[in-house]
């Protein structure tokens, strides 16, 4: 039982590592700045066009 304890908490204490790597062990200071583009503004604010209905079910 204890055996299965430790393991269990190994596991554990890895995944917590993998986490903590591929979230906050990045780039010194931080992501660099996002550059806008003004096409990009308006390509977000475009709605997307009605869904189309389904074709009738097979008979």
């Amino acid at each position: 039982m204890g055996v299965i304890l430790l393991e269990a908490f190994g596991a554990m204490v890895a995944l917590l590592l993998i986490v903590w790597w591929t979230m906050f062990s990045g780039r010194p200071r931080g992501e660099p700045p996002r550059q806008h583009k003004e096409d990009s503004d308006e390509k977000a604010t475009a709605k997307a066009p009605p869904p189309s209905e389904p074709p009738p079910p097979a008979a």
